[in-house]
């Protein structure tokens, strides 16, 4: 079973064909070609990239975008009736893996 450990929006992921990832928001739809890939494994060979493998790529599927869990942010300041509370909900793009290639 071939893998590749990729790099997209400053996170370094492990994926396999047929996995489903959430990345950091990514523009476009349909399918989208990641070429900042780290290492492969394919066989028996493994690849490292000093940084990158030269010729390697992994293609995805963009499955749509969905919202992470609520960070609060509170802030107060003691004796003054200073009080805010913020949210946050970042929002992920979800792939599909299809093909790892090692760019032999």
């Amino acid at each position: 079973m071939s893998y590749a450990i990729i790099e997209v929006g400053g996170a370094q992921h492990r994926v396999s064909p047929g996995d489903r990832i959430k990345v950091q928001r990514l523009e476009g739809t349909g399918n989208v070609t990641l070429d900042k890939v780290l290492l492969v494994q394919n066989g028996g060979g493994v690849r490292v990239g000093t940084p990158y493998v030269a010729g390697a790529a992994v293609s995805a599927t963009v499955m749509g975008e969905e919202k992470g869990r609520k960070v609060l942010i509170f802030k107060k300041k003691k004796r003054k009736g200073y009080r805010r509370t913020n949210g946050h909900r970042q929002i992920f793009t979800s792939l599909q893996i299809d093909t790892i290639s090692a760019g032999d």
